[in-house]
């Protein structure tokens, strides 16, 4: 059974909200801040206070993300990393959420230190599996699978599998025979 809002979303999806005017506007609103950001395009002088000159950036801003729009394999992939994406914040929400639920009001959770590093390190390799599996070679297979292709048994398992042995064998032995730092010698 349709109902009314499901109408409402199908209209949009035919006049082109999702595929043109939300990437346009995506696009168009982070190449906006980093030109704002880091003030590339230059800056005016006003009664002594410096501001952006965003007639420049804004309209470089527009280009951009009107050639972006103008690729149905740009736009593609921006939908498909930023529903990914959306996903992946969920997913760490949730999991903070239920990290939370486990410590009284005015605790800290403890995503301090090393968890926050480990945690934003995980967050890195999503995004990245992430995009890797939003871009497709002309084959049709996304780079992921590619790159899966390579590390299994099509490309040069045993060669990669090597490899990555003597890695953590080597970080194993810098672990062990490096030298104490002060803090750890003070706490001891």
């Amino acid at each position: 059974m349709a109902t009314a809002f499901r109408g409402v979303i199908e209209f949009f999806g035919d006049i082109g909200l999702y595929d043109v005017v939300l990437p346009f506007l995506l696009v168009f609103t982070i190449v906006f801040a980093i030109f704002e950001k880091t003030r590339v395009l230059g800056t005016d002088e006003i009664e002594g206070k410096k501001y952006t000159k965003k007639n420049l950036n804004s309209m470089a801003a527009f280009v951009i993300a009107f050639l972006v729009v103008a690729s149905s394999r740009l736009v593609e992939i921006i939908s498909e990393v930023s529903a990914n994406m959306v996903i992946l914040l969920m997913a760490s929400v949730l999991f903070l959420l239920l990290i939370g639920s486990f410590f009284k009001e005015g605790e800290g959770v403890f995503l301090e230190g090393g968890w926050k590093v480990f945690f934003m390190v995980i967050m890195f390799i999503g995004i990245v599996l992430i995009f890797l599996n939003a871009v497709k070679t002309p084959d049709g297979d996304t780079w992921l699978e590619v790159f899966w292709g390579f590390f299994g048994e099509e490309g040069g398992g045993t060669a990669v599998g090597s490899i990555i042995l003597l890695a953590i064998i080597i970080l194993f032995m810098v672990f062990v025979v490096k030298e104490p730092t002060k803090k750890n010698s003070e706490k001891k």
